[in-house]
């Protein structure tokens, strides 16, 4: 398994370029960040100062959506930083939740996510696109690639990453849906020609080590709130009882009521008092060092090649620190220890 961090641009952008360096040191291969305009920094901004300081992580949104950015602009963007540091990207991408209805905007139509998805990837290595009644290309890009990762919940969601993209992001750590979605992701695949096994499945979700586990819950109990937004655009389509989404999703966002994006992905958060304990443990990984272990293992038998974990938190050290002694060592195979080690002696070459 393969570990990535994920991180809210909050300033100092410092931090994060001192975070991402030692998630490197820990054994992580990527790292992220949220990506909406109003709420956080400019990531795209920071991504170079991250890359300067580390050698082998590479960088994403998760995620971006096909409207807070022109497609080209968003394909210049990652192809640029590619052509800097040696195609260190990954473009996370979803239909788009903070970042769009802050600014009093709905999340975009799958058609709408399929078409981006396939121009941004095509001009970030290179080729010719139909863009407007135009054939568009980016001639400067050279040895370009941009793997894609689509986040999804839902089934139409699930079969159009299992389409298009190159990785699937589920964002949450439950085994029971994430087994559900993968099913439903490697069907599509199939389905469109595809082998499943050249696909990354990646969960994402709070990761938090101590033994106060009352104490853990509160800090990421905002996780569920954040993943009822999704879940109740799904309620809203399929409805509660069509079988389309399974109740292990779904049933908990019953007392939600509203939510102010003011407090999004935070600690505190007033609008996830609903949120039960019970879908706290499911949704996110809590524990001693060897829960997480154990926790992670599992996911890992169900598929899930990469955990991006979100940092946000109080013992942001303190659980950063647990990964890089307990947690990675105990989840890292001998594949990744070879390819590590084919990096550093590529890196020493030159």
């Amino acid at each position: 398994m393969k570990f990535g961090l994920v991180l809210q641009t909050d300033p100092p952008a410092t931090r994060l370029v001192d975070l991402a360096r030692r998630a490197e040191q820990a054994g992580f291969s990527s790292v992220w960040t949220f990506d909406s305009p109003v709420l956080w920094q400019e990531p795209f901004v920071i991504y170079p100062r991250i890359l300067e300081a580390t050698e082998t992580v590479s960088v994403g949104t998760m995620v971006t959506n096909p409207r807070s950015r022109e497609w080209p602009v968003l394909a210049s963007l990652y192809a640029t930083l590619n052509d800097m540091f040696e195609n260190r990207t990954i473009c996370g991408i979803g239909r788009g939740d903070s970042a769009v209805r802050v600014i009093g905007e709905r999340p975009t139509s799958l058609e709408e996510l399929g078409a981006c998805i396939r121009t941004v990837k095509a001009l970030a290595s290179g080729q010719e696109v139909e863009l407007h009644g135009r054939t568009v290309r980016l001639p400067w890009v050279r040895d370009g690639a941009l793997p894609v990762w689509m986040a999804a919940y839902g089934p139409k969601a699930l079969a159009l990453a299992g389409r298009e993209a190159d990785g699937l992001i589920l964002q949450i750590a439950d085994p029971f849906v994430i087994s559900w979605a993968i099913a439903r992701f490697f069907e599509a695949a199939r389905e469109a020609g595809r082998d499943p096994d050249t696909l990354t499945i990646c969960a994402a979700a709070p990761a938090y080590v101590s033994e106060d586990l009352a104490h853990q819950r509160d800090q990421v109990r905002w996780f569920g709130g954040m993943v009822g937004n999704h879940v109740a655009d799904l309620v809203a389509r399929y409805g509660q009882e069509s079988g389309a989404v399974p109740a292990e999703l779904t049933e908990y966002i019953e007392g939600r009521r509203g939510y102010d994006y003011a407090h999004h992905g935070r600690a505190g958060n007033p609008d996830t008092e609903f949120v039960p304990d019970e879908i706290v443990d499911r949704f996110c990984v809590l524990g001693t060092a060897e829960d997480h272990v154990t926790k992670l293992r599992e996911l890992e038998s169900l598929g899930v090649s990469h955990f991006a974990l979100y940092l946000m938190h109080d013992a942001q050290d303190a659980t950063l620190a647990a990964y890089g002694d307990r947690v990675v060592p105990a989840l890292r195979t001998r594949a990744d220890e070879s390819r590590e080690q084919d990096t550093k002696e590529r890196k020493d070459a030159r």
